[in-house]
């Protein structure tokens, strides 16, 4: 193949793969001029009646994001919802990936040593592209080191009797065969549940990664040729026991779960497959908050998160974070949502009453994100007097252009209380 052909097949094959970026609650709507089609629309319908509706909201020809972020792949098509607390209509889409990287980061849910805090040293297709190139570097990491070998049942026929004669099979298989016995008996090789997960999620990432990344799926999954094809469910991983022996193993299985977990195969959805890593921005945002403060708490403070009390016959009560110092109890509530900073809800102000009465806190904090909102001061519920107070404070986790340190966020929600 000519240079010139190589490079425009190269082109055809980039734009095979479609990108759009939209911001949560955004919409977008289906045309014959845009990436975003008729069979794309109906495969969302089905995946999110699959998962009661909470996803987005179906609308007229297309789909309105809520409170979900994360990123839909169907096909040749990824969908990149990203957060947003600014005031500007053209936000830059990259400074949200970033901040949602980070926020991912610090929740755990990625362990990925190259998004810093500040900015990530690598531009990303996607957050998927993250998980996709994680999995298949923990992946390679493990090959190149050695697969490991473990015991495992097998029942099969055999010339010789080997192991244990299973009666009832063996009269079943073997009525004509009388010179064979059909046992189960114990195999030490690498054709086990770890290396059958792994090389179903290296299956399900063949139809998804970008073109930068098919070559090492196909030489990894060269790697797994000779492994048993298992439909991987939920009940597989419940099976995996971390040991000395495979703890190398755990970050790469992680992976694996999300994705195979998340996949959901063209038979639901026509002709297209489809993957979907969502997150609920509210909890995010709340386990953000919890983390940042629980590292870089102050001396004698106290962090506790999601704290849960009995409130009335069956229900419970939870705070999103606690904080105790020696002489006082501080209540944290984090609310992914924009309001104006002289407006807050009464079902807002409500629960946090409650709280302060519950937790005998004097003080509260409701815990929005900043636009161009002020904190305000304390207020004081008239309540017998007292003396119970919330406050209502704004935090931005970005300087316009990228994403504060988690230390700096810590200690501006330290200084609010």
């Amino acid at each position: 193949m000519s240079k010139h052909s190589f490079q425009f097949t190269k082109r055809i094959l980039m734009q095979n793969k479609k990108h759009i970026q939209v911001f949560e609650h955004q919409k977008i709507r289906y045309d014959d001029s845009g990436d975003f089609r008729k069979h794309h629309f109906d495969a969302m319908v089905k995946f999110n009646e699959l998962h009661q509706n909470k996803y987005f909201t179906i609308i007229h020809k297309g789909i309105k994001f809520g409170n979900y972020v994360g990123v839909i792949q169907i096909g040749g098509l990824t969908i990149e919802i990203l957060p947003k607390a600014d005031n500007y209509e053209n936000a830059d889409k990259n400074v949200w990936q970033n901040v949602l990287l980070n926020m991912l980061k610090v929740c755990k849910y990625v362990r990925f040593e190259s998004v810093s805090e500040t900015q990530l040293k690598k531009r990303y297709h996607s957050i998927l592209d993250v998980y996709f190139q994680m999995h298949l570097n923990e992946i390679d990491r493990l090959v190149k080191k050695g697969l490991i070998k473990k015991y495992r049942r097998s029942h099969s026929n055999q010339n010789t009797l080997k192991g244990k004669l299973l009666f009832s099979q063996n009269i079943q298989q073997n009525l004509v065969h009388k010179e064979r016995f059909y046992c189960v008996h114990q195999l030490y090789d690498r054709n086990h549940l770890l290396h059958q997960i792994l090389y179903r999620g290296l299956v399900v990432l063949k139809s998804f990664v970008n073109d930068a990344l098919k070559d090492k799926v196909e030489r990894l999954l060269y790697e797994f040729r000779d492994f048993e094809v298992l439909n991987v469910q939920r009940k597989h991983f419940d099976k995996i026991i971390i040991d000395r022996k495979n703890h190398d193993y755990q970050k790469a299985l992680e992976i694996a779960k999300i994705i195979i977990l998340n996949y959901s195969p063209s038979l639901n959805y026509g002709n297209e497959n489809l993957l979907a890593l969502l997150f609920d921005m509210n909890a995010l945002w709340e386990e953000y908050i919890f983390r940042i403060l629980q590292k870089h708490k102050r001396d004698e403070m106290e962090v506790s998160f999601q704290n849960s009390d009995k409130f009335w016959e069956q229900r419970k009560i939870r705070p999103d974070i606690v904080l105790k110092t020696k002489d006082e109890m501080f209540i944290i509530d984090t609310k992914w949502k924009i309001i104006d900073s002289g407006n807050p809800s009464d079902d807002d102000l409500k629960q946090m009453f409650v709280y302060n009465l519950h937790w005998k806190a004097e003080k509260s904090l409701l815990l929005y994100p900043r636009t161009n909102q002020d904190d305000r001061p304390y207020g004081t519920f008239h309540y017998d007097n007292l003396g119970k107070k919330c406050k209502i404070a704004f935090l931005s986790i970005t300087d316009g252009k990228t994403i504060k340190k988690s230390k700096l966020v810590a200690n501006e929600i330290f200084e609010k209380l």
